[in-house]
């Protein structure tokens, strides 16, 4: 009984308190008007109104709290019956009841303030100048006539005199672009082409200082200045320094902009900033992405956080390059969806043509424009298609040649608002050896010579660098030479994204966002274990600096782990290797490197947690590390400690799996408490169980929602399905399996699961009996094993009374959701999009979204079903390159969760959409796990103290996304600062904050770090720029959405 007599004392003290609380908001508002008499009548309708409003808010909070008064009544009642059934003392009752005080509390109800839901509440307006791909999309009939020697556009005439008032400035941009990894290895291709490459370009440039040269791979870049000594890095920098050479977009790698998360997409643009600011003192102005399969706006908004000016982007389907030619709007303003402001804006050209090879990108006949590649002279190892070679360029057919040329670079110049014409001059891997650039500089310079000679022909035409043709359209247009702002600027305004991509007829490249799907989980596991050991070390570092010990913390060694592990994790960004559109021993390589560095970061983790929680190192070569694969097992002695790690920034209640080898386990807290735990079995056969059906339950009201399998197979046409594109044999049909599945059904107080084994699949659902965050969703697992089959791609069907119509939802790199319309007038394969963290449908009721723990791909195919490809096997090449099939399965587990939310919102048709703060968190769990360490020890000799560098968690909608260690200039090791990148989630208030089991609130996008700091600097993205802006100390302001770093000094 003196327990209920507590609990009831204390539930009457909190509506005490409420009452109170109350009595003075509302005696507040008494003297507000007391106070100013003589202003009362001029503002009595202003001060009726907001006293209107603080009522009705005060009601809310009245019948809130009621609510919570009724919650604290029902829970004196239960605890009352509790105490008067107990049969005997704690220790003696199942560890699953009377032990809800271990676990966080969390509120009923979390406190959103009324500003953080202005932003998702916000009324969209289109600015009269925008383009909005979704109405693009709605717009475009997607038919594909022949448009003559440019096959997928049209006739493009012009009168002779257009030119006469303003002459056109064509700028050739000689590149080669070098993927690390597709049909060789990085390291093959580095030895075979690349080092040539760049050893070429250092003693051609300095022949002819007219001559100009672009490069993007700063992993190729990085290799190759290691090698070179000190008088050829001298020779770069003048380059450079001259403006012959430009770094375009700086990254490790040009990343894929689908399957890729933002989590990885910045932290390569940081490697290859980092890098090249340490080593050449560069700070690259614009984005090069000439191959990535379909661009994303996230992509644009980081380049625009970095401090870019410009982008150049390619791969874009073509009715879309056909529409925006027509309308001369191939160069635009990319805007985010949801910016009404223009803060997000950047000047993005879209390249016209079908390729970024010579014969696609001088004009639009790509007969005559091979002739300009001077590569395919007769006698070398490539040669025109169409079967008329180039000609050297002399003196007798200069004159002719030139025409010819100048004749494509007009009518290209007709598809843009300007008279300057961007004309890339390269391809894959091109300049390998000295020969061609001569055949390519000393042609192409002796038709300059002509053209710029004869006024008559009013053109001026040069080699130039990608920013030196954004400089010059900037100055011809009027629009600022910063680059930062627009200024007046004649180009519209686009948001939106640009998938799904296809480049001819029904070519749709949605194949590559499941190919090799092995690879992609295996990628979402790392970059979490990276960015956990990112965050510990940092911390670490500062610990030391603090306390002055232990002295012989290896922080150069594993900061050197550190750098290896980010730059390998870099390299598989690349949009032939992420995509799962490399050779198979290509991918072999990289799931190599990936386990390379796996593998060292447990030491990091190791030092560091041994540090923090110790106090020393002694024992760190002793310490085992649990990562989550399934045969990771921990043998038990009589008694072991294990020391969890929570990377994420909230407080978390989640459950943890441990491998034991006896069933008879206590789990108890360091200071003896007993912990929740659940003995299940680990099955190596199969055995028989009972079935259950999937119901989710919401509002008391029970939704039946359908997992099933179906399987695509590939068309009987000439081109088929590979590893890019998706050319499906129709609808799918059933999976059905060859025997009848085995069904496993466990049950106990901490969760209970069904698992399903079928021919192909082990399909697993789990629900977690705790009041966290883990409890409100549906966990699912499947692992399929495709490995048999011949020319078949499995996926995974949910089935809801959703009335969805033909709208749905997928996020983008994990960073922004992009409302999606399933479209009858395109293929089935044109309707599938990357889904890298989550998709949803929704009604005006409800909201069922599917959370995912790799990139896939997803479609809506028919309201309230929603469809993820989850592995391919296909036997044969989609002629696109590669030059082979997707054989290579490995048996793969994908992880989801789902989750049913209730509306209080109605539906709206604007450009954009946020998750819920329930899912948001439900993703972090689900892509950042606890980390287990456990220590073989005698647990007598261990003193471990509790670890919280946060004396509170951060707000609901912050996300720290690394707090990464900063290298010194000198020397691989590292410096006394760290970046702190934070991200601010948007998210929609449309849905019940009431018994979320979230630990956390929102406070106005304000943080403060609670972190020991002596230095505060905001940056841009990547380090680049400082800001002008100087924040109070430690006091962080974000704007919805936004990405923020700051430069820090811990300690």
């Amino acid at each position: 009984m003196k327990i209920s007599r507590q609990f009831t004392v204390f539930g009457s003290a909190i509506f005490c308190v409420v009452v109170f609380s109350l009595y003075l908001m509302l005696d507040h508002l008494q003297l507000d008007r007391i106070k100013n008499p003589i202003n009362e009548e001029r503002l009595q309708n202003g001060q009726l109104v907001i006293l209107q409003d603080k009522i009705d808010h005060l009601e809310r909070l009245l019948a809130e709290n009621n609510k919570i008064i009724a919650n604290i009544r029902d829970s004196v009642t239960n605890l009352r019956k509790s105490v008067n059934n107990d049969k005997g003392p704690l220790e003696a009752k199942n560890l699953s009841q009377g032990l809800v005080d271990l676990l966080p509390f969390a509120p009923i109800w979390v406190l959103i303030p009324s500003e953080d839901c202005q932003f998702s509440a916000q009324t969209y307006s289109k600015a009269a100048d925008e383009v909005q791909m979704l109405d693009v999309y709605d717009m475009l009939s997607f038919d594909n006539p022949d448009g003559g020697v440019w096959k997928q556009g049209f006739d493009i005439s012009y009168e002779e005199n257009e030119w006469d008032q303003e002459p056109l400035q064509v700028v050739v941009v000689p590149h080669s672009h070098n993927d690390p990894g597709w049909l060789k290895t990085f390291d093959d291709y580095y030895r075979d082409q690349t080092q040539h490459i760049l050893n070429n370009m250092v003693v051609k440039l300095h022949e002819d200082e007219r001559r100009k040269m672009i490069w993007s791979e700063i992993s190729y870049f990085s290799k190759w200045w290691n090698n070179i000594d000190i008088q050829k890095k001298d020779a770069v920098k003048k380059l450079i320094e001259r403006g012959q050479l430009e770094m375009a977009t700086g990254g490790w790698v040009m990343p894929d902009e689908a399957n890729t998360h933002y989590f990885a997409l910045i932290d390569q643009l940081l490697e290859g900033h980092q890098w090249l600011e340490r080593n050449l003192g560069v700070k690259p102005k614009t984005a090069w992405a000439v191959d990535p399969f379909g661009h994303s706006p996230t992509q644009a908004y980081l380049f625009k956080q970095a401090g870019l000016s410009n982008m150049l982007i390619q791969r874009v389907h073509y009715s879309i390059k056909k529409h925006f030619a027509t309308q001369k709007t191939l160069e635009f303003f990319w805007r985010q969806n949801w910016d009404q402001e223009s803060s997000t804006d950047i000047l993005c050209h879209m390249m016209p043509f079908y390729s970024y090879d010579v014969p696609h990108t001088c004009g639009p006949d790509p007969k005559i424009c091979c002739q300009f590649d001077f590569k395919r002279l007769p006698g070398g190892r490539i040669s025109c298609p169409w079967r008329i070679p180039p000609q050297v360029i002399t003196s007798d057919n200069v004159q002719q040649r030139a025409h010819m040329l100048l004749d494509q670079y007009r009518k290209k110049s007709k598809l843009f608002m300007s008279k300057v014409v961007l004309a890339p001059l390269g391809d894959d891997f091109r300049y390998t050896d000295a020969q061609e650039w001569d055949q390519q500089f000393n042609n192409y310079q002796k038709l300059f010579d002509y053209m710029n000679s004869h006024p008559e022909l009013n053109v001026q035409a040069q080699f130039g660098t990608i920013s030196d043709y954004f400089e010059i359209l900037r100055k011809v247009t009027g629009m600022d030479q910063a680059g930062m702002n627009k200024g007046v600027s004649p180009f519209p305004v686009l948001s939106g994204d640009f998938f799904t991509y296809a480049d001819r007829d029904d070519h749709y490249w949605s194949g590559y966002f499941t190919s090799r799907p092995f690879y992609k989980r295996m990628d979402r596991m790392l970059e979490s274990h990276l960015r956990a050991a990112e965050i510990l070390y940092s911390l670490t570092l500062a610990n030391i600096k603090m306390f002055g010990k232990p002295s012989n913390y290896p922080a150069v060694e594993n900061y050197k782990l550190l750098t290896e592990a980010r730059r390998n994790l870099g390299l598989f960004q690349h949009h032939d290797a992420i995509t799962g559109t490399g050779k198979d021993w290509v991918v072999v390589d990289y799931g190599t490197r990936y386990i390379a560095f796996l593998l060292p970061l447990p030491v990091v983790v190791h030092c560091c947690r041994t540090i923090l929680v110790s106090g020393d190192i002694e024992n760190e070569w002793q310490l085992r590390f649990l990562v989550s694969f399934p045969m990771n097992v921990f043998i038990m002695p009589s008694f072991r400690s294990v020391v969890v790690y929570n990377p994420i920034e909230q407080a978390r209640s989640s459950v943890i799996s441990i491998y034991v080898t006896t069933p008879h386990i206590r789990v108890l807290t360091a200071q003896g408490r007993p912990v929740i735990a659940q003995i299940t079995a680990v099955w190596e056969h199969f055995t028989q169980a009972s079935t259950e059906t999937l119901k989710l339950k919401e509002n008391g009201l029970k939704h039946s929602i359908k997992v099933d399998f179906v399987w695509y197979g590939t068309t009987s046409n000439k081109d088929k399905s590979g590893a890019y594109l998706f050319l499906p044999d129709g609808e799918a049909k059933k999976y059905s399996p060859s025997r009848p599945p085995v069904i496993r059904v466990t049950k106990g107080p901490v969760f209970s699961e069904v698992t399903t084994t079928f021919t192909h699949i082990t399909h697993t659902l789990r629900l977690y009996n705790i009041q966290g965050v883990d409890g409100q969703a549906v966990e699912i697992c499947n692992t399929v094993d495709i490995r048999g089959e011949f020319n078949q791609e499995i996926a995974m069907r949910i089935t809801s009374d959703i009335n969805s119509m033909n709208r749905f939802f997928t996020d983008l790199n994990g960073f922004q959701v992009q409302p999606r319309r399933t479209m009858s007038k395109l293929p089935l394969q044109a309707n599938f999009y990357p889904m890298t963290s989550m998709a949803y449908l929704e009604d005006s009721n409800r909201r069922l979204t599917l959370l995912t723990a790799q990139s896939l791909g997803a479609a809506s195919l028919k309201s309230g079903q929603l469809e993820v490809i989850m592995d391919r096997r296909l036997n044969q090449d989609d002629n696109r390159g590669l030059g082979q099939g997707v054989l290579d399965n490995k048996i793969t587990a994908n992880s989801f969760r789902l989750l049913l939310e209730p509306r209080n919102s109605r539906e709206n048709n604007a450009p954009f959409s946020y998750p819920s703060l329930l899912s948001h968190i439900s993703c972090t769990y689900l892509n950042h796990p606890l980390i287990q360490m456990a220590t073989s020890v005698d647990p007598a000799l261990l003193t471990p103290v509790p670890h919280s560098p946060l004396t509170s968690s951060f707000p609901c909608d912050i996300h720290l996304v690394n707090l990464r260690t900063i290298q010194s200039q000198v020397g691989g090791g590292p410096s006394e600062q760290a970046a702190l990148i934070l991200h601010r989630k948007g998210f929609d208030c449309g849905f019940s904050s009431r018994n979320t089991g979230l630990l956390c609130s929102t406070t106005r996008g304000k943080v403060l770090t609670k972190l020991k700091v002596s230095t505060f600097t905001p940056v841009s993205l990547s380090l680049m720029y400082e800001s002008s802006s100087t924040p109070k100390h430690q006091e962080i302001s974000l704007k919805p959405m936004e990405i923020c770093t700051y430069r820090i000094q811990l300690g």
